[in-house]
């Protein structure tokens, strides 16, 4: 039982390598293409009695990356069309 969970650990793994590296490639041979999505940034203030308060910093055209994964140090466009919304914690 212990070797069939090994060997699919290393199937999964050399899976998600594989992937990873194809999703690269069609990345560099695509030309490195890159988006914009709009994305609202809020802050949050701790206020007494363990309550927050939500502050709106405006909406930013934050650029991304159009793969699977994150590439070229921008986040894929389909994580942040889900994620428009993003809080940073004072």
């Amino acid at each position: 039982m212990l070797r069939w969970l090994k060997w699919m650990v290393m199937v999964a793994a050399a899976g998600f390598v594989l992937a990873y590296l194809c999703d690269w490639a069609v990345f560099r041979l695509r030309g490195s293409p890159s988006s914009k999505v709009t994305v609202n940034s809020y802050q949050t203030v701790p206020l007494k009695g363990h309550k927050y308060e939500y502050d709106y910093l405006g909406s930013d055209d934050l650029p991304c990356s159009v793969s699977l994964f994150p590439h070229g140090g921008q986040n894929p466009c389909w994580w942040l069309r889900r994620h428009r919304n993003q809080v940073t914690n004072l």
